[in-house]
């Protein structure tokens, strides 16, 4: 019985190191100082209406918070979001959840909460007009507990926001919104 639970541990450790070593050939490789592991800045994307340029700078600052696992700056961020969505018609329900962010100052919260957010943010800007610049659709296999996740990222880097420092490079570029 010990065998057992040991073999299943250790099977289940190594679909963990597997699932958050994925390469794909998009990926930038990583070095391991401890400056990587900071939330690198985004490059510019320009947005055709700038009330989406307005949430699409906001959620970056909330995802790079939570890749820095600061919960002040990400409640911060939260709040701000909160206020750019509701000026759009259909994203106030969207803006409840970035408020959920804004109230909260624990870490596992914020990013329990920023898992439906993102789905909502990708969805919208899937339909913006890019000016200039790149936004990519990056996945998580291991967050929300093994069912992964999306979040918007305007380098090709990886830089995980559900685990911050624990996994920051844990995730595949999915898709790449671009200019039409």
């Amino acid at each position: 019985m010990i065998r057992l639970k040991l073999v299943i541990m250790i099977a289940g450790l190594s679909l963990f190191i597997v699932a958050c070593n994925q390469k794909n050939n998009q990926n930038i490789s990583s070095t391991n100082s401890s400056k990587d592991t900071i939330a690198s800045p985004d490059t510019i994307v320009v947005l055709k209406d700038t009330k989406i340029q307005g949430i699409y700078t906001h959620y970056n600052h909330l995802k790079n918070a939570l890749i820095a696992s600061d919960s002040v700056d990400a409640k911060k961020a939260g709040n701000e979001l909160a206020k750019a969505l509701v000026k759009i018609s259909g994203c106030e329900n969207t803006a409840v959840v970035a408020q959920k962010i804004g109230n909260s100052t624990n870490i596992n919260d914020q990013r329990l909460n920023f898992i439906p957010l993102s789905s909502d943010i990708v969805a919208l800007l899937k339909h913006a007009e890019i000016v200039s610049g790149e936004i990519y659709v990056d996945y998580c296999p291991m967050a929300n507990d093994g069912k992964g996740a999306y979040w918007l990222a305007s380098a090709s880097k990886i830089r995980n926001p559900y685990y911050g420092d624990d996994m920051v490079n844990c995730g595949e570029i999915k898709e790449e919104i671009k200019k039409k």
